[in-house]
């Protein structure tokens, strides 16, 4: 089981509350992922949010300047926005900080939980689906193509390409692309029927109550014909370590609450319930808050309902402390991940 952290960035707050300084927040962002290679965290992944308080908005610049800076863990986008982004570009940024890597990095290609990037880069909503589909299709033609680096493909949402090269290759040959997904089964549908591992983001509710969807997306796999490394399941959700579960729930609360009265006021999101946190917080609930007996056996239970063989976690929201993240982190890799392994092991 890898376990690993993502981030859109966290703008920290000054004293009365308000929002600090953005560039502070990709600094932050940059030391942490340095910070869980050097306590030998599996992944971290960077997501794509384009607001003033979550300010990663260009998860390959981030990711090809960690990896210039990291050894040896997996860098990743969670999610990259494949709809209003370029797919060729897209893979080239990424392709280029895997040859800086050595071989570390994947894309998670998404639709974006977070819209702001549609009137953003002057797409329209109400062609979601279709600028994702195909668009993903582009992304996977440029991924695969042979040693002449070609590709050629054409569509409805850009002009089309006709045999032109795309470079730099991949370490590897290939990256690894995922399919970034709240939970939908037509997305759990597609990655199966192509042969894709699925990123599940589960920030809510019961994880466990995923369990169907990832029985369709083997099905759908295995009806496809595809088996192997390539059909797996990763979920990324929310959480805090800290040495207490009172702590780890007293440090993340604050952010928590924080974050959901943004949401209330862009979204009209309901307000925050003391009672759903602690609820969340708490046995099968979607945040993994605690200290690291408490989250090692939570990740293990949804194991055994999942068999996801990634588990991430999103900690620094609503003006987390850098130092609180810095310790969640070190605490996941060093105390959580050894009791998951042992706790997998047992079964």
């Amino acid at each position: 089981m890898q376990l690993g952290a993502y981030s859109f960035g966290d703008t920290p707050r000054d004293a009365d509350g308000t929002l600090g300084s953005t560039s502070d927040a990709i600094r932050n962002l940059f030391d942490a992922i340095v910070h869980a290679d050097q306590h030998g965290l599996d992944y971290f992944g960077v997501g794509e949010h384009h607001t003033l308080d979550m300010p990663a908005s260009s998860p390959g610049a981030m990711i090809a300047a960690a990896a210039g800076a990291t050894k040896n863990i997996i860098l990743g986008s969670g999610v990259s926005v494949i709809s209003t982004d370029d797919p060729i570009r897209v893979f080239q940024q990424f392709a280029t900080a895997d040859a800086v890597s050595g071989g570390r990095v994947e894309i998670t290609a998404g639709r974006g939980s977070s819209v702001e990037s549609f009137p953003l880069f002057g797409y329209d909503l109400a062609d979601y689906d279709r600028l994702y589909e195909e668009k993903l299709e582009l992304l996977r033609a440029a991924n695969d193509a042979g040693s002449d680096a070609r590709v050629t493909w054409s569509g409805t949402v850009r002009a089309p390409i006709d045999g032109l090269e795309v470079v730099p290759r991949p370490v590897r040959g290939r990256l690894p692309i995922w399919v970034g997904t709240g939970g939908s089964a037509p997305s759990s549908m597609r990655a199966g029927r192509l042969g894709m591992p699925v990123s599940y983001g589960i920030i809510g509710g019961a994880p466990a109550r995923f369990a169907p969807l990832v029985d369709l997306y083997r099905r759908t796999a295995a009806s496809a014909g595809h088996a192997g490394d390539e059909i797996r399941v990763s979920v990324a959700a929310l959480g805090l370590i800290a040495p207490t579960k009172q702590e780890a729930l007293d440090r993340f609360y604050p952010g928590w609450h924080a974050m959901n009265m943004s949401m209330v006021e862009k979204r009209g999101w309901p307000a925050p319930q003391t009672e759903h946190f602690l609820a969340q917080a708490h046995g099968a609930g979607a945040y993994y808050v605690g200290d690291p007996d408490d989250v090692a056996e939570r990740i293990a239970d949804l194991h055994g309902h999942l068999g996801h063989m990634r588990h991430f976690l999103q900690m620094d929201f609503g003006g987390l402390p850098q130092e609180h993240l810095l310790e969640s982190i070190e605490l996941l890799a060093t105390e959580v991940k050894p009791r998951v392994e042992r706790l997998l092991a047992a079964k």
